[in-house]
């Protein structure tokens, strides 16, 4: 009896698709609450190469809800932990890990020979980043969001809409997990079912999951799913960078407070707060950057402002700077 028996079994797996899994190369973007169910997964399956990236270490905050993590890991990287748990469940899977923020830059450098990449990261700055980069390479995403009880699994760009086409504008709240909570139940559904449409798009299985977006309401235990595949690209978008990209050629405006960021996200930056956008004087041969926590107040910002900038705006998340 094989390690895979159990699945090439599948008709819709067979030798033929674990020989695809064998081949494949996944990049997972984020080794938190999301990732628990969906890493163990994807090693006992038998994707062949699996990267793992994760700027966090672990706390023991997370552990009702990264169950990948003991009380023994509190300190210790995520990336480099989730690595060893799945070396453990099959040696046979190639296992990288890298200890850092995402950026558009590294996403692509590290996406563009990658078969599919995974967004765990559970912020949508990175999730936009993400999108922005795969659409660029043509590279399949799938993305997941939770929050409460309740979230999303999508599956966008690589021929898909991307994900400013399935949501084209601002989010209407910046609630995260730290501040409004969320049960690892919840967490490991979505995880879950992001592991199944990873699996789905690997195997080439039919109706594609990529132009397809699940909805989870756990409180109400109901899901609903529908698909996207002829939504239009937004005209114009905010791209996210990251700190490290700006210049002193940029109009950087840091949109927080001395209380909540007493030093600015840039030294070049100008503190102007939401309600004095005004105050702003557009300048024809800067880029724009505006500078928060999340990237909220900064696409909010920009959707306000847009109309008198005549350049480039660009929005900071500090959170993935």
């Amino acid at each position: 009896m094989t390690r895979y028996a159990r699945q090439t079994i599948l008709p819709q797996v067979g030798e033929g698709g674990q020989a695809r899994l064998a081949a494949a190369r996944v990049l997972v973007v984020g080794a938190g609450g999301l990732a628990a169910p969906l890493l163990p997964v994807l090693a006992g399956a038998g994707v062949g190469e699996i990267h793992i990236m994760d700027p966090d270490v672990v706390d023991l905050s997370n552990l009702h809800r990264q169950t990948l993590f003991t009380e023994a890991d509190c300190g210790r990287p995520k990336a480099e932990v989730a690595a060893e748990r799945c070396r453990a469940i099959n040696s046979g899977v190639v296992l990288r890990c890298t200890k850092r923020s995402i950026t558009p830059e590294n996403v692509v450098q590290n996406g563009q020979n990658a078969d599919l990449i995974l967004d765990c990261a559970d912020s949508y700055a990175a999730s936009y980043t993400l999108s922005d980069a795969c659409l660029a390479l043509g590279k399949p995403l799938i993305t997941a969001s939770v929050l409460g009880l309740s979230g999303y699994v999508a599956g966008v760009c690589g021929g898909a809409p991307s994900l400013r086409a399935l949501f084209p504008e601002a989010p209407d709240g910046g609630a995260t997990c730290a501040t409004a909570g969320v049960l690892g139940s919840t967490v490991a559904i979505l995880g879950s079912m992001q592991a199944q449409m990873a699996l789905s798009a690997l195997l080439d299985l039919s109706p594609s999951p990529l132009g397809q977006v699940v909805q989870i309401d756990a409180a109400t235990l109901r899901s609903t799913s529908f698909r996207f595949d002829t939504a239009p690209e937004p005209e114009r978008t905010f791209r996210f960078v990251a700190a490290s990209d700006l210049t002193d050629q940029d109009t950087i405006i840091e949109l927080r407070g001395t209380e909540e960021a007493p030093v600015p996200l840039h030294p070049s930056a100008q503190r102007i707060m939401p309600e004095n956008l005004s105050d702003i004087e557009p300048n024809k041969s800067n880029r724009l950057a505006l500078c928060c926590a999340t990237g909220l107040r900064s696409w909010r910002a920009a959707e306000e402002i847009s109309t008198r900038w005549p350049g480039e705006i660009v929005l900071v998340a500090a959170s993935t700077s």
